[in-house]
């Protein structure tokens, strides 16, 4: 069961200099604008967390992983500020996860879609099961993946991204997004995706403190502009998401 919480949930658990931060929200998980800020409030503070070496990142739940923005919260957006504002909290997240001075391995158990995906490229290792299948389904709503864009094609190529943000209906398996990068690898089930990350983290926990620091930084060199760059971004889908096309789009989906 998740949580039944309108604004989300946010738990983290210290054990062994791992963090495991989970997210949840009864909209198959999906971030409203408390949430985003809430996990990333959470990420910069486990970045100065001197206990703390691995940030394993998962939501709750058996079904989906995160299926991205908050359609209620998409569709009361009413002026630019508040469009900027709502999409800068992916902005905002995924600058923490680059940012996080902790390497960050992700726990995708099922499917994603738009932000969902973005949170997977953001983490620097993801390990998946067969259910985790990918869709970004921005376009059908009217918007494009501009903020998490950066962060996908970082992780899969340009091509890759052209295919999957151009195919807004298609799911693309497991397999497809490991074969492009995103995931890392992929298992049958979550007993034995979960097996595998604790001894994977367990064992990258064990490691020089210093040398995991050392190496999220080169991992990550070239984004220092990011910061400009998905606020700037977040602007532009805060403009696309007041378009005539979009309000119609969001309410024939709510219905």
């Amino acid at each position: 069961m998740g949580t039944t919480r309108e604004n989300g949930s946010l738990y983290t658990k210290i054990e062994n200099r791992v963090a495991t931060v989970e997210f949840g929200h009864p909209a198959s998980n999906s971030f409203v604008a408390e949430l985003l800020n809430r996990l990333t409030h959470e990420l910069n503070s486990l970045s100065a967390n001197g206990e703390v070496s691995v940030i394993i990142l998962k939501s709750e739940g058996d079904r989906a992983f995160c299926a991205g923005a908050s359609f209620d919260e998409l569709m009361a957006v009413s002026n630019l500020e508040e469009g900027k504002i709502f999409f800068s909290g992916f902005a905002n997240v995924i600058n923490a996860m680059r940012t996080c001075s902790k390497v960050i391995i992700g726990r995708v158990h099922g499917k994603a879609v738009g932000g969902g995906v973005g949170l997977a490229a953001a983490c620097d290792y993801v390990f998946a099961s067969v259910d985790a299948s990918i869709r970004l389904s921005e376009l059908t709503i009217g918007i494009a993946p501009l903020v998490i864009a950066p962060a996908v094609e970082r992780k899969i190529g340009t091509a890759a991204l052209s295919e999957l943000s151009l195919s807004p209906t298609e799911w693309h398996n497991a397999y497809w997004a490991k074969e492009k990068g995103l995931y890392a690898k992929v298992f049958d089930n979550t007993e034995e995706l979960d097996k595998e990350i604790d001894f994977f983290t367990q064992k990258l926990a064990s490691y020089n403190p210093e040398a995991l620091v050392a190496l999220k930084k080169i991992l990550w060199q070239g984004t220092e502009h990011w910061d400009a760059l998905l606020t700037e971004r977040a602007a532009i889908t805060g403009t696309l998401v007041l378009s005539e096309f979009t309000k119609n789009a969001l309410t024939k989906f709510k219905k």
